[in-house]
């Protein structure tokens, strides 16, 4: 009996304990506003992936070399290489070459680029130009996300974000089409009328 004991048990809690602490180190990330995203990054740029690398073992990760189109937010320096982890557990992305992203990063002190599926690259589309010009203009707006009913907003620079209502009554995808811009008389309010983009 003993025997069977050290033979099957031992190595079950082994297991157990493992895959637990596998667990504990699993990516996770609250749940943000793209604006929210864009204005908490470091740098936000639109790039082509031209190539997927192994990472250099100074940040055991992936490399992606980029071809920089342009700067949005952040120094006005063109990027060649961004890291990301290498799985999708630490928070790591997967990008497919010959596609134009909208990548919102942060910038270590080395001056190096890194990205994760917290604020995750999307596909360049042409309706980012509208609203990346709005977000710039709402970066002193703050963003309180709405899970359930009733839920407010504690004051005049604040926007409320709907989308996770089961019964949202607002017709517009908020985490698509609109931005939380500061107006005229210094308060904030959704944003989704077409304006004469930038050239980004």
């Amino acid at each position: 009996m003993m025997s069977w004991m050290k033979c099957c048990v031992f190595p079950l809690v082994l297991l157990c304990m493992w895959q637990l602490q596998e667990g504990a180190h699993a990516c996770s990330c609250l749940l943000t506003h793209p604006q929210t995203q864009f204005c908490q990054s470091d740098v936000v740029i639109r790039a082509k992936v031209v190539a997927k690398k192994a990472g250099d073992g100074k940040f055991n990760n992936v490399k992606y070399d980029i071809k920089h189109i342009t700067t949005i937010k952040g120094p006005k320096i063109p990027f060649y290489t961004l890291y990301t982890a290498s799985n999708s557990a630490a928070c790591g992305v997967t990008l497919t070459e010959g596609v134009e992203y909208l990548i919102k990063g942060q910038m270590r002190s080395d001056g190096s680029l890194h990205v994760s599926s917290c604020n995750y690259p999307v596909p360049w589309k042409s309706s980012h130009k509208i609203l990346v010009e709005r977000y710039l203009m709402g970066c002193d707006c703050k963003i309180t996300r709405c899970d359930s009913v009733p839920c407010g907003i504690s004051g005049p620079t604040e926007c409320l974000w709907t989308d996770q209502l089961t019964d949202n009554s607002v017709k517009v995808e908020q985490d698509k089409q609109s931005a939380c811009i500061k107006r005229s008389d210094g308060s904030c309010a959704w944003y989704q009328e077409a304006a004469s983009p930038k050239k980004y």
